[in-house]
């Protein structure tokens, strides 16, 4: 009962502190609005240059950097053990925080250790191709909705374009880059074998990724992500909002499932799998494996923001928005919305870290299996449909139908799946493991 006390009081305090955090981040733009227009520039300059500051090295770096520790307490959690509690601050742990200073300290000062037959400006040049596109992915995603701040009309949106998918797309794609750079030139072999299964397993799910947003497109006719949000607030029978979950839940699946290859962890982790090879970076000392290491939790943030963005309603608050925004002045309203959607990316996060301690990881010819054999048609499958629906019935409704059935199937698939699999008598499984053995 103390536990779970505590997590609600956990739960509250990181949404008030979210709501503040958003709140601080619209007025920092109103005021760099007004710093760039005294300057004599146009205003949109200086909420450009305050998002790039609040949204991406406070909201993204800092989140990301928070993230390795969550996943620590979180995986100690789950598996019964003692997370990070061994450096404390007058006897306080303080959640484990301080060991984020001690692993920048520790990679800071970690001796450089310089290969002597590695390909030089590749090889520094990898944890930079890594670490980039995961950075940079995140300048798309509309964490707020416009409002007036100061007599400025201000959103969380780093850059707003008119093909923003087809930049998500482009810029992930990058990221294959620099795992196999960094493999092949360590000039180690097993760090080759890392880079090259890495770029096969980028590769792959590319296609099926790429794929299950088409469908999202067709549905709100636009590759601008704020559009897409904005469309997502629509009503249909006036009542049951157009998520993306709810007309397109298959493509949501197949997406989810490949950014997560596309991220490379556990079930996913064949690139980097300790068991059987080191990793791709495994020459890497210091904060060039610092950068790496980052780079993955970042990407891990970035997955979770597309996804509430484009399927879950973005910035929609969902429940009760219309009479939150007649009782809210603008700015609070606002706030509210952001801290809404940073609240789901924080919930796909937790989400991810769970599945990543939960599952076990796939054999390669496994991943190359579902990746081929399954999500891609699949894919293609919903492309089809979901071309078909909007044919018939361009107001969504049919579309919308035919989501909420699958997604009712995809329960029933998953409830008997899961009860269909009868437990193996534990002498049964010895002998079946000696078996095993003798052969």
């Amino acid at each position: 009962m103390n536990r779970f006390f505590g997590m609600m009081v956990v739960v509250a305090g990181i949404v008030v502190g979210l709501f503040c955090a958003s709140w601080a981040f619209y007025q920092l733009a109103g005021l760099g609005a007004r710093a760039a227009v005294a300057l004599g520039g146009p205003p949109e300059y200086g909420i450009a240059v305050s998002n790039l500051v609040t949204l991406m090295l406070v909201g993204l770096m800092v989140g990301s950097a928070l993230l390795t520790i969550g996943e620590r307490k979180w995986s100690a959690m789950m598996q019964d053990r003692i997370g990070p509690n061994r450096i404390k601050v007058f006897g306080m742990s303080l959640g484990g925080i301080p060991f984020l200073l001690a692993d920048a300290l520790k990679m800071l000062t970690k001796e450089n250790v310089e290969l002597a037959q590695r390909n030089r400006v590749l090889f520094e040049l990898a944890p930079a191709i890594a670490f980039m596109p995961a950075f940079a992915l995140f300048a798309v995603v509309p964490v707020g909705p416009e409002a007036s701040v100061m007599g400025y009309r201000v959103s969380l949106q780093v850059l707003s374009l008119d093909a923003g998918l087809l930049y998500v797309f482009g810029i992930a794609s990058l990221a294959v880059y620099g795992t196999a750079l960094a493999g092949w030139a360590s000039n180690n072999k097993l760090a080759l074998l890392g880079g090259v299964r890495a770029s096969s397993q980028m590769i792959g799910y590319e296609v099926s990724l790429g794929l299950a947003l088409v469908g999202t497109m067709m549905a709100y006719q636009s590759l601008r992500l704020e559009e897409m949000v904005t469309a997502q607030g629509q009503l249909l029978w006036n009542f049951l909002p157009a998520l993306g979950v709810i007309v397109n839940p298959v493509g949501m699946l197949v997406f989810f499932a490949s950014a997560f290859a596309e991220t490379k962890r556990a079930p996913f982790d064949l690139p980097e799998g300790e068991s059987e090879i080191v990793g791709y970076f495994v020459e890497y000392p210091g904060m060039k494996f610092g950068m790496m290491m980052l780079a993955e939790f970042m990407e891990i943030v970035v997955l979770a923001a597309v996804v509430s963005t484009i399927f879950l309603g973005g910035w929609h608050p969902i429940l009760f928005e219309g009479w939150l925004k007649e009782n809210l002045s603008p700015i609070p309203f606002a706030a509210l919305c952001a801290a809404t959607l940073l609240l789901k990316t924080l919930a796909l996060c937790w989400m991810q870290l769970a599945v990543r301690w939960t599952l076990p990881r796939f054999r390669y010819d496994q991943i190359q299996r579902l990746c081929w054999k399954m999500l891609l048609p699949t894919a293609l499958a919903n492309v089809f449909v979901t071309g078909a629906c909007i044919l018939i019935d361009p107001s969504l409704q049919l579309l919308a139908l035919v989501g909420i059935v699958e997604i009712i199937a995809l329960a029933i698939l998953t409830f008997v799946g899961t009860g269909a699999v009868a437990p193996v008598p534990e002498a049964h499984a010895r002998a079946a493991a000696h078996a095993h053995l003798g052969h």
